[in-house]
């Protein structure tokens, strides 16, 4: 049987009971390691679990996925990732490869940035559409997250934007050139997040946000050292919430006031924050 195994948002203890019975019993255990990233090393988890833990990079999982499926309806092969199994697409592709193999498959879910983001105050069933937002390039600047977030956004939807993650990735030289040689890693912050947004909304200015819209950085969230900052997006473009992995939520214009109680209390500069509050929904903040 082919296991999806959510690690949760941390550490090593994040791990569920039945997550963790899983990996010390089965045959071979993997860690999908591109699409998000744990907060400590592989060698942590080994130790905890007692066993060796193989790497899954992208084009392991994408490109000779047969590897870890091989044998996998005769013996338990455990699959762990980051958060909850399904949090990207990539983990959808190997259980339908799975299925048609006719291989067995169960999920142990655990939590991931799609549930735990309700910690920055802001109620889930107020969110809309989740959004990536990738690194920009000189010649590469995709917008079709300002689509998503413009429907979110007409409807008073909050926004959840998820932050681009470099991980074994090639330049595109050594790719043309078939060497096998990786760029450090890269993780966009909440900042560089803030900046690309304003630059978007400068060149389609089709009004959707601007630099007093407010919104709630988080990073590094689940962990002992998490932190939550709301502000404008101006002041997000500027702001430092430390080590990685980031993440955004833009405000929709639906928010309750119990919201704002709730995130003002991370707010860069209160009266700022009761100013852009009061400027957009047109509210004035009682709660100081």
């Amino acid at each position: 049987m082919l296991y999806f195994i959510g690690l949760g948002l941390s550490d090593e203890k994040d791990i569920t009971i039945a997550g963790l019975e899983i990996v010390k019993s089965a045959s071979r255990v993997y860690l999908e390691a591109y699409t998000s990233i744990l907060m400590i090393e592989k060698d942590k988890l080994e130790e905890f679990y007692g066993r060796p833990v193989m790497l899954a990079d992208r084009e392991m999982v994408e490109s000779s996925a047969d590897e870890i499926l091989h044998d996998a309806s005769n013996v338990d092969v455990a699959f762990l990732v980051v958060g909850d199994p399904f949090g990207a697409t990539t983990h959808t592709d190997l259980l339908l490869r799975a299925r048609k193999l006719k291989i067995s498959t169960r999920n142990i879910h655990n939590a991931s940035i799609m549930n735990a983001i309700g910690a920055c105050g802001l109620q889930l069933y107020n969110f809309g559409q989740t959004v990536s937002m990738v690194f920009f390039l000189d010649n590469w600047r995709p917008s079709s997250f300002y689509d998503r977030i413009k429907e979110n956004r007409d409807i008073g939807l909050h926004t959840l934007v998820l932050l681009d993650i470099k991980v074994k990735e090639q330049s595109w030289e050594n790719m043309a050139r078939g060497r096998k040689i990786y760029e450090p890693p890269r993780y966009m912050t909440v900042a560089q997040c803030a900046q690309q947004m304003l630059e978007t909304e400068e060149e389609r200015g089709e009004k959707v946000y601007t630099p007093a819209s407010l919104a709630v950085g988080v990073s590094r969230l689940g962990s002992k050292d998490q932190r939550i900052v709301a502000g404008t997006l101006e002041q997000l473009s500027t702001a430092d919430l430390g080590k990685p992995l980031h993440s955004l939520v833009l405000l929709g214009k639906r928010v309750h006031e119990l919201e704002i109680d709730f995130i003002r209390e991370f707010a860069i500069d209160k009266e700022i924050f009761d100013m852009g509050y009061q400027a957009e929904y047109g509210i004035k903040n009682e709660s100081k």
